[in-house]
């Protein structure tokens, strides 16, 4: 028997787990790390957290699936994107990482749009704005601010790329991430090379890894002392991921051109598979080869979506008790009675890419309970994403349904709130831990199970239900989507002022 080793390396924990070759999972162990916020919307994490939380959940992965370690054949990890690293020549941090929902750059995004490179075609047709997330505005911040530090720096990666090179000794970066979030262009030269001296960084270009490697290609072997750590033989293949949500599309069986994926969690964010390139405002992308050679991503992204119900739990100082609200907001009608929500607690991805928005609820009562509150922030994320599926309509892609995968697919309400939001059907397939599963399918195939990606999906992946849109309720919400629509203007003038 062949099995194979995943890590999912998400905003508040690291996952592994161990599949075999028809993407069953054997075993799954999940440890958390800390998060630190601060003023100004920063988010940092240790990078020596992800590595230690790695080896300890893969060693207990690996036990609890009680397979012999000289079967697993491959290592896959899906990791959070943006999240952006400075290492030096051992890999290790010279700062805390700036992960993906930590938007201090927002004043450098704006003096990258500035630049009006070419590069820039992959926001918003050139028009921006440029997301503070991305990697270019992190590394221009730290290039501004923490001189000392950058100029010290061997690498400036991220989260992906620390793991590759502790297991292989590699410096090699994800053709999924660069493409994604670095302005890598695969079919127009590589390296954002303008746009970084523009900026006057172009040291950068010395500091990214020299490799680029494209999802389920062969990074390499496990050095002597990642084996060692991990209890595996050095042959074990380490096959290359990418951002958890992208790679999420694969363990959604996303693959073909009108398809949308929607991976849920602490953010939101949607997928939809092209076989041409398009670039519209309020759209990011289209991005070439970075999942499916040959083909291209259109992406949309809410910042706060299951971050807002972790938040929503602090707030009340217990864990909810999710039993009893999603009961009783089950029972609401659509529109929680009276409640508006605008998701933009972290400020704004998509189609507005406006790190200074903010969150709000509007049309409290006294009478408002916390379930209230539940449905209502539920909805506001609904919304949310029917506006990033209306800019997607806008610039020429349409899907005729939704495939869900991550946390909100646990829940019923969530689906169907989504559904009867969107006005669309939501697929769930059986796996609802995406991220881990299509890491699954590209360790197989690196590790030569299956031809091509497409052909592990068809092995590995497996349909489960569909939820249809409830037609009274699609036709409320249309009602108060325009709403919901008009709370950001308004919020932005008020905010601003």
């Amino acid at each position: 028997m062949a099995y194979v080793l995943t890590a999912d390396g998400g905003t508040e924990s690291l996952r592994a787990r161990i599949y075999d070759l028809t993407g069953r999972c054997l075993s799954s162990c999940s440890l958390p790390y800390e998060t630190r916020f601060g003023s100004g919307a920063r988010a940092e994490q240790d990078p020596a957290d992800w590595w230690r939380n790695f080896v300890q959940a893969s060693r207990g992965a690996i036990a609890e699936a009680g397979i012999d370690p000289a079967q697993v054949e491959a290592i896959c990890t899906a990791t959070t994107s943006c999240s952006v690293v400075v290492l030096d020549e051992n890999g290790n941090a010279l700062r805390p990482a700036l992960i993906w929902m930590d938007v201090r750059a927002s004043e450098e995004a704006g003096l990258v749009l500035a630049t009006g490179d070419e590069a820039l075609q992959l926001n918003g047709a050139g028009q921006g704005p440029v997301s503070a997330e991305w990697m270019i505005p992190k590394a221009l911040w730290l290039f501004r601010n923490e001189r000392e530090v950058f100029d010290r720096a061997h690498r400036v990666c991220e989260y992906q790329d620390f793991l590759t090179y502790h297991l292989t000794g590699e410096w090699a970066a994800s053709l999924d991430n660069a493409g994604l979030r670095w302005h890598y262009r695969s079919r127009q030269g590589g390296w954002a090379k303008g746009l970084v001296e523009a900026l006057g960084m172009g040291a950068i270009l010395d500091k990214w890894p020299s490799r680029v490697v494209a999802p389920g290609e062969v990074v390499g072997t496990l050095t002597a002392r990642a084996a060692d750590e991990l209890g595996l033989p050095t042959s074990v293949k380490v096959v290359q991921g990418g951002a958890d949500a992208l790679i999420g599309m694969i363990g959604l069986g996303v693959h073909r051109p009108g398809q949308l994926a929607l991976i849920t969690g602490s953010s939101h964010l949607q997928f939809g598979v092209t076989e041409a390139p398009l670039s519209a405002p309020g759209v990011w992308g289209a991005y070439a080869d970075i999942v499916y050679p040959g083909l291209w991503i259109v992406e949309g992204g809410q910042t706060s979506t299951g971050s807002i119900i972790n938040w929503l739990s602090r707030l009340t100082g217990s864990p909810l008790d999710f039993e009893t609200l999603n009961r009783k907001a089950a029972a609401l009608p659509p529109g929680a009675e009276g409640l508006i929500v605008q998701d933009h607690f972290q400020g704004n991805r998509t189609p507005y890419t406006d790190p200074l928005s903010r969150g709000a609820i509007v049309g409290l009562t006294l009478a408002h309970e916390l379930h209230h509150v539940f449905r209502g922030v539920m909805e506001g994320i609904g919304f949310g994403t029917r506006a990033i599926l209306d800019a997607f309509a806008r610039a020429g892609y349409s899907s005729s349904e939704i495939t869900i995968g991550g946390g909100a697919a646990a829940s019923d309400l969530w689906l169907q709130v989504h559904a009867d939001t969107a006005g669309l059907p939501v697929r769930v397939p059986e796996s609802r831990d995406a991220p881990s599963t299509g890491a699954a399918v590209l360790a197989a195939h690196g590790a030569g199970h299956f031809p091509t990606i497409g052909d592990g999906i068809a092995a590995m992946i497996r349909p489960g239900r569909q939820v249809e849109p409830i037609a009274a309720n699609v036709e409320r919400y249309a009602e108060i989507y325009p709403k919901y629509l008009a709370l950001y203007p308004a919020l932005k003038e008020v905010l601003n002022a």
